[in-house]
């Protein structure tokens, strides 16, 4: 039976009848038309978000664009799938959705019919951490002004009648959430976009993108070549393996996966706004359900999801016809909408519509410019509903364009945040499968890891960290030791990762002696992951710089600190964009005269190297190579780091603060030694070659015994620096964060001679005030073994007026309190926008934050809070090492 009722078919009928006005259909015969041969801008794909873009590039004043389409205009999939624009988001996806909505509400009211209307949804919960997670979601979005009420499961049925709710243990209602029909946004967009004098060709296949000095040069096609000053590839399905046909390849992590949902049979349901059924979101049921005129229309984000066209080398231009049948995976999803609609099994069978949409590596958008070709820009990858980010990516994408940098914050969406690694197919293909079900899954705060696509970058201390009982996570493909089960014995099985939680974690005992370690004795962590990079004189050594040093002038001018230190000196800066903000934060190591070692975050590989790249000095005076890989990175941590190393090593080891020099460890040489640790205590920082790893590592731990030294993972360094007031790049450090925000004052010398990009903004900023300002608060009167933990996000109040936002938290074991980071603003209705000091630290000022509906007390602080009497005076920190004294045996006399 199911055979002959799953079908590829049209999605939802347009509500409308648009069209493109003159759109050109280009052919084979000599009597097509010609496509243009320039144009300012060439968009690639004709669906929902290049249209978007095409818009509002025509809103923006850019006339001379051209939108390319293989075959027709909203042929893809993206005019196809639910309708659905959903608020009810984390932050930075919700603000893309918001200007969506403003989008399709002008068009609206502009007198286009694009079906948009206010239904409301309900998002339920069948589970106690369900409920937290939505209450948690709820507290972020109070202060936006957007509502979101907590119901109970008896007024989820009231608002919507056919649902079953005796296991639900409560749900969100979201009144202003909206439906829309994406085919006649579609078209909309397109004759919009034709209005404003944007050109369209269908039937135009781009064959290639042509660079020159690395940067878009011009775009073959089946019918000519055009020259161009930007390209954007907006090809759903077809952006990756367009993104190849380019040289450099350009990455596009996105890979399509079948999308399955079911149009009812007409149920007789009242049309009016005023009826019309709110959407349903079960995230524990992994579906969702909308009224669809008087039928309802089901769809699923399952779990074990399934690949598109596993089975064909590219993905069909005539992908309708290649799609595979799955009568017993589809039944499955059918029998849950059942269980939570009952009023379906008295209904025949739908049909069950596939419908391929473009999922990304990590579950976000995707979108902004290249890392290998300049002015090369991407959008795609929205992940099941194309409707509800197209519009807000098109106008950020479009700004960006127009305006020649991002307008919105776009760490979390940006495309430079992938590797090569996530580009390969196989690898894109694994990981497609749990990608789909973790848009509705619960993702735990640092306890929501992969499963699948693992393994890929390991460092040589993998197989020996993970026989010690190490429990990984991964970071940018990376396989990172999150922290060490100390109940492990050689032998048992593997430990794993527990159920997440968004109380005290179940691993907090390991992490408690992992702390203990750091504080008193030695920590030993793998930190292999952080990008690596040496910046050394090019071919043109000779050129005229800082005193013919091209490399300092270079760095000058990248760098808000003065980078003019003596050799063997460490230097922390950030680099920073026109605004002030942060483009990298990192710590330059001076190795000579004209050559330096830069290491910055592990996130950072892909998008500081382009960023670095493109800032040379055109007379290849400076060369910049990365040297991740190279490199074996171990942090040495605690009070009794320097006598172990210096049983390690023949040289002395009592480095200067920021200084740094290279030594034998153990039998191996050219091990770079450094004097910080990236978590605010005392010890060394390890660049081990490669080859050395398992030998210096090896060291450590048996020389280290004596000295109680122990595994650590990142996150017990994560607690220490949050606990140290140590700001995180992409949390506290953001392009639209500077460092006098972020208070790293330190880090910025705005008397050196030499300008720096950004130089002017921190300049005005010094002169006018602060708007927000990074504060440290520790929580007070919470229950750390009964009452939820802050995980970041939470919503801050001063005297009960929405202040700022937490950007990290955790536990502080050097305080023995949950520590937040957050910045602080003035209420908008304040006259006086400035921050100061004085009204953060005000004794009249009493600061709370939200944690999933329940507000704690805060107590703020602006520097490192000391840790408490108990915690600092450890008597063992004074003691003098005494080492173990070995007695060998006598030989007994023969």
């Amino acid at each position: 039976m199911w055979n002959k009722l799953l079908k590829t078919v049209p999605g939802p009928r347009a509500t409308g009848n648009h069209t493109c006005g003159t759109v050109v259909r280009l052919g084979s015969s000599e009597t097509t038309p010609q496509v243009s041969r320039q144009a300012r801008v060439v968009v690639a794909g004709a669906g929902l978000l290049g249209n978007s873009v095409a818009y509002h590039l025509a809103d923006n004043g850019w006339s001379n664009v051209l939108v390319l389409d293989q075959s027709k205009v909203g042929s893809g999939t993206s005019h196809f799938g639910s309708g659905t624009i959903g608020l009810f988001k984390p932050t930075p996806e919700r603000n893309i959705v918001v200007e969506s909505l403003k989008l399709y509400q002008r068009l609206q009211d502009q007198g286009h019919d694009i079906g948009l209307r206010r239904c409301g949804s309900l998002n339920l919960a069948q589970t106690h951490d369900r409920v937290i997670a939505l209450q948690r979601r709820a507290a972020y979005i109070l202060p936006t002004g957007m509502a979101a009420e907590l119901i109970d499961s008896e007024t989820a049925r009231k608002l919507h009648p056919f649902l079953y709710t005796d296991d639900l243990q409560g749900a969100v209602y979201v009144p202003d959430d909206c439906i829309a029909d994406p085919a006649a946004v579609v078209q909309v967009l397109a004759s919009e976009a034709k209005r404003k004098g944007v050109k369209y060709f269908e039937g135009c296949q781009v064959k290639y993108i042509n660079t020159k000095n690395e940067r878009v040069y011009s775009v073959e096609t089946d019918v000519g070549t055009i020259t161009c000053e930007y390209f954007v590839n907006c090809s759903g399905m077809w952006a990756r393996e367009l993104g190849l046909k380019c040289k450099p390849p350009v990455r596009v992590p996105a890979y399509p996966a079948q999308h399955y949902y079911a149009l009812t049979p007409t149920l007789n349901l009242p049309t009016d706004d005023d009826n019309l059924l709110p959407c349903i979101r079960d995230y524990d049921s992994n579906l969702y359900a909308r009224q669809y005129d008087q039928s309802l229309l089901v769809g699923w984000f399952e779990k074990d999801a399934k690949p598109a066209f596993e089975e064909t080398k590219d993905i069909p231009k005539a992908w309708q016809e290649r799609l595979q049948d799955d009568p017993g995976h589809c039944a499955a999803l059918w029998e849950k909408a059942v269980d939570r609609l009952p009023v379906l099994r008295d209904l025949r069978m739908p049909t069950v519509r596939n419908s391929p949409d473009n999922f990304t590596p990590d579950g976000r958008f995707i979108f902004g410019e290249s890392a290998e070709v300049k002015n090369y820009f991407v959008a795609c990858g929205m992940n099941g509903n194309p409707l509800q980010g197209s519009g807000g990516v098109g106008k950020a994408l479009a700004e960006w364009i127009v305006s020649g940098t991002p307008t919105i914050d776009m760490l979390p969406f940006n495309v430079q945040r992938f590797l090569d690694l996530h580009n390969n197919r196989q690898y894109l293909q694994q990981r497609i499968r749990e990608v789909v079900g973790r848009q509705y899954a619960i993702l735990y705060p640092s306890q929501a890891e992969y499963k699948f696509a693992r393994k890929l970058r390991c460092s040589p201390l993998y197989s020996v960290l993970e026989a010690r009982g190490a429990v990984f996570g991964t970071k940018m493909g990376y396989e990172r030791a999150l922290y060490f089960d100390a109940d492990y014995r050689r032998g048992d099985p593997l430990p794993t990762l527990p159920e997440g939680s968004f109380y005290k974690p179940k691993f907090f005992q390991h992490m408690e002696k992992e702390y203990q370690a750091c504080a008193q004795h030695v920590g030993i962590i793998d930190i292999s992951s952080f990008s690596k990079i040496e910046i050394k004189p090019g071919i043109q050594s000779d050129a005229v710089g800082s005193g013919g040093n091209a490399v300092l002038s270079y760095l000058q001018y990248m760098c808000a600190n003065d980078v003019n230190i003596a050799v063997g000196h460490i230097v922390h800066t950030g680099m920073l964009n026109e605004r002030g903000g942060y483009e990298n934060d990192c710590m330059l190591i001076r190795q000579t005269e004209e050559s330096y070692f830069m290491i910055s975050p592990s996130s950072q590989q892909t998008r500081i190297y382009e960023w670095m790249s493109r800032n040379l000095p055109t007379d290849a005076s400076v060369q910049l190579n990365d040297v991740t890989s190279m490199y074996t990175v171990i942090n040495v941590v605690g009070p009794k780091s320097t006598l172990l190393m210096s049983e390690l090593s023949n040289s002395d080891v009592r480095l200067a603060p920021f200084s740094y020099r290279k030594l034998n460890i153990g039998y191996a040489s050219d091990v770079m030694i450094m004097s910080f640790t990236h978590t605010g205590m005392p010890g060394y920082c390890l660049y081990v070659p490669s080859e050395y790893a398992l030998h210096v590592y090896d060291r450590l731990i048996t020389r280290g015994r004596d000295y109680g030294a122990r595994d650590v993972g990142t996150l017990t360094q994560r607690l220490l620096r949050i606990d140290k007031f140590i700001p995180f790049w992409g949390d506290e450090l953001t392009s639209m964060t500077t460092p006098f925000e972020a208070g790293v004052f330190y880090s910025v010398r705005l008397d050196k001679k030499e300008n720096f990009i950004g130089r002017q903004a921190l300049e005005r900023q010094k002169r006018d005030g602060l708007r927000k300002r990074l504060v440290l608060f520790h929580v007070e009167d919470i229950d750390i073994d009964k009452d939820v933990w802050p995980w970041g996000g939470e919503p801050l109040y001063r005297n009960n007026e929405f202040c700022g936002t937490v950007t990290s938290a955790g536990y502080g074991f050097a305080s023995e309190k949950l520590v937040c980071l957050g910045y602080i603003s003035r209420p908008d209705s304040n006259a006086v926008r400035t921050i100061t000091t004085e009204f953060i630290m005000d004794k009249d000022a009493v600061y709370h934050i939200d944690i999933a509906g329940k507000r704690f007390r805060l107590t703020q602080h602006i520097h490192p809070k000391a840790a408490m009497a108990s915690a600092n005076e450890r008597q063992d920190l004074s003691k003098s090492y005494r080492p173990t004294v070995v007695k060998e045996k006598k030989q007994q006399k023969s």
